[in-house]
């Protein structure tokens, strides 16, 4: 293709559509593409030829065959590819609009409209018959191609000052060139019984109530010569119909709608087509529609806790339904009917219960009816308490006896809402390993019913390295509650230092883990298993004891780091032990940092507070270098929920940006006020330490020469 081209061509034909390349270096390759679709089923590329076999409308629009060498900008050349069409032929009748006239009368113009949708529009040919007679253009009869007031390419035929011979068999039909096809409009038939329409709804159709899953029938009747089709739209102008469409023809002015839903409730309208009729203010008419279905209620189920010889109202909504009245409520306790005063016509239905007792206490049920269906609300009213919620302690387990093969445990936990239902008189607890016969039973006696009480037992005596199914019940004077029930999984002790401290020491990292969605983890170090080609100038040379074989956790900075990576290094959960959740537990966060070298990114700590949603705030953090030395860090703290301590580090932009953490304490109260002064620095061996006090010896110098001079 030398340039870019139009082709118009007939369906079925055979096409073959060849583009040549002539230049480029190294050769091209030429690609077919088709817009707006997709290449057609029936299309071969082959080279620069493209073939399209036995061509349908719908494979129109424009091919474009790109020649690409990945030099430079392809080249492009488009093929306009027009399939002959016809279809959706329309007339119109017009009657004076110069007298703004809605009927046909002699003495006056009159205009017939044809009008075809076509590929290519622009060569539609139309010619006009009168009683099977090709019409002629004279003084009084005009035909136009083109109606400025129409759709483009209408042909008009105009009749100044109707007569009477003017009545008669009108017939439009329209043709391409080269397309072996005609289109014939309607017979148009013009006398003095040609009347405009007129549209109404059948007596008893204004209304028309089905049930939901039903077929509905809206019906309009329409009279006129000739008879137009009937538009169907919706009142509500954002609703459609169920296959998505927002107008429907009927010629009979008859819409059948199956299976219809109660969103399809609502009004619908009816009017006269202005095409294949006359050409004037749509006739309009409206029908309702009324989808009954059965009720929806709430609530579905409630679980009801109250203490006992208490009075309670039941009430069992009518969220919608239609009818939207309750025609009749039924009340069950455990199945059996209870007598309730039959209800006026309302939305809802309600039950008294005036003392709860153990007697009344179970599951009530109320099926609420309409004319179509019903549907039921359930309460389960009873005096039993919530279930308890555990606490989980760190670490686990609190002693280990090896030498005995047994362990202790903590158990601690709240009770659920106490103040729902009667205080709780005490515990039951039953302790057994999973998948083993045997059980055994102890009672804690409730102390405190107020909320966030938190109770203890300590479990002893349970054999290494077995597993333990902990389920405790909570009993009022209704009798045992909700239970909830926990594993207790044997853990080897972590290895704290007898001062809680934690350095490491212990591959276990004292219960320290990484995180598992972080980009990379902390490597347990000393300098005896360090890295013989680690980072110069950068990183601690030994732990904070300056023993070579001591343990840290430390990043490493280089390759494959990249700038922004980030580790986590996550503490074990610690929980809030505080008998009233009024009084702050305060725990201190005592650590050494070490951060040397040009590229030191971030180091920071965060609290992640255990809820229902985990929660990390920020505590502390430092950015840059900070000396070739260790550094202690006191963070004090007031969780309000079971807590855990995270160390982050980020990575800087270069190599020398190692970091590294070591002797991480965290303990129950308030951190010393006078913090200790951190270790010596770690040098080289020729380089001194300056003492803790030379700063102040040389500032009292200072001091009394000043006095002395004055």
């Amino acid at each position: 293709m030398s340039v870019n081209e139009t082709l118009v061509v007939n369906p079925g034909d055979n096409v073959t559509m060849q583009c040549t390349l002539t230049g480029g270096d190294p050769p091209p390759k030429a690609v077919w593409s088709h817009s707006p679709n997709p290449m057609p089923p029936n299309s071969i590329s082959k080279g620069g030829n493209l073939t399209i076999r036995q061509i349908r409308a719908e494979d129109s629009g424009f091919y474009n065959c790109t020649a690409i060498n990945n030099v430079g900008n392809p080249a492009k050349k488009t093929v306009n590819l027009l399939v002959r069409s016809m279809r959706n032929l329309t007339y119109q009748i017009t009657p004076d609009v110069i007298k703004e006239s809605e009927t046909i009368q002699l003495g006056q113009d009159l205009k017939l409209s044809c009008h075809v949708d076509a590929v290519p529009q622009d060569k539609v040919q139309y010619t006009w018959y009168k009683n099977q007679k090709v019409i002629k253009t004279s003084d009084r009869i005009v035909i136009t191609k083109n109606d400025l007031e129409l759709p483009p390419v209408t042909s008009s035929l105009e009749i100044i000052d109707l007569r009477f011979s003017d009545y008669g068999t009108y017939l439009c039909d329209a043709s391409l060139p080269n397309l072996p096809l005609t289109l014939n409009s309607s017979e148009i038939n013009i006398s003095a019984e040609t009347v405009p329409p007129s549209i109404s709804v059948p007596r008893g159709q204004l209304v028309i109530t089905v049930r939901e899953g039903s077929t509905a029938e809206l019906q309009c009747e329409v009279r006129g010569k000739p008879l137009p089709p009937v538009l169907w739209t919706r009142m509500d102008k954002e609703a459609t119909f169920p296959n998505g469409e927002k107008l429907i023809e009927t010629p009979d002015g008859k819409l059948r709608l199956e299976n219809v839903t109660r969103e399809m409730s609502g009004g619908y309208k009816c009017q006269t087509a202005r095409y294949n009729g006359f050409n004037i203010r749509s006739r309009e008419a409206a029908v309702q529609l009324n989808v009954q279905f059965a009720p929806v209620v709430e609530p579905k189920f409630q679980d009801l806790r109250l203490p006992m010889k208490r009075s309670v109202t039941l009430r069992c909504n009518m969220l919608k339904g239609s009818p939207v009245k309750v025609a009749t409520a039924v009340w069950r306790f455990e199945r059996s009917l209870l007598s309730v005063p039959p209800i006026e016509q309302q939305e809802f239905s309600e039950y008294k219960i005036n003392s709860t007792r153990r007697e009344t206490s179970g599951t009530y049920e109320c099926t609420i009816s309409n004319d179509v269906g019903s549907d039921s609300c359930v309460f389960q009213v009873t005096g039993r308490a919530y279930n308890p919620e555990f606490y989980y302690d760190t670490p686990n387990p609190i002693e280990s006896f090896k030498q005995f093969k047994n362990y202790s445990y903590l158990i601690q936990w709240t009770q659920k809402e106490p103040g729902a239902v009667d205080p709780v008189l005490h515990y039951k607890l039953e302790l057994k390993p999973p998948n083993m016969k045997g059980m055994n039973s102890f009672v804690v006696i409730s102390r405190d019913s107020r909320k966030g009480f938190l109770y203890e037992l300590r479990l002893t005596d349970l054999k290494i390295p077995q597993h333990y199914e902990v389920k405790i019940t909570p009993h009022t004077v209704s009798g045992p509650g909700d239970s909830a029930s926990r594993s207790i999984r044997y853990k080897e002790p972590v290895n704290y230092q007898s001062d809680g401290t934690c350095r490491f020491e212990d591959d276990k990292l004292c219960g320290f883990v990484q995180d598992k969605y972080d980009t990379f983890d902390w490597i347990r170090q000393s300098k005896v298993n360090q890295s013989l080609r680690r980072t110069a100038n950068t990183g601690p040379v030994m732990d904070r004891s300056g023993k070579p074989e001591g343990f840290y956790m430390f990043i490493e900075a280089s390759r494959p780091r990249r700038f922004g990576d980030k580790a986590r290094l996550i503490s074990p959960l610690y929980n809030i032990t505080s008998r009233l959740p009024s009084l702050k537990t305060t725990y201190c966060v005592s650590f050494y940092y070490h951060m040397y070298g040009r590229h030191i990114g971030n180091l920071t700590v965060l609290l992640r507070l255990k809820n229902i949603v985990s929660q990390d705030i920020p505590l502390w953090s430092k950015k840059g270098d900070q000396g070739n030395k260790w550094q202690l860090e006191n963070l004090q703290v007031n969780p309000t929920a079971p807590f855990q301590i995270v160390f982050e580090c980020v990575i800087g932009k270069g190599v020398e940006g190692d970091m590294a953490i070591d002797d991480v304490t965290i303990r129950k109260g308030e951190c010393l006020k006078r913090q200790i002064p951190p270790t010596k620095a770690v040098a080289a061996p020729s380089s001194a330490a300056r003492h803790p006090l030379s700063g102040f010896r040389l500032w009292l110098v200072s001091f009394l020469l000043f006095v002395l001079l004055r």
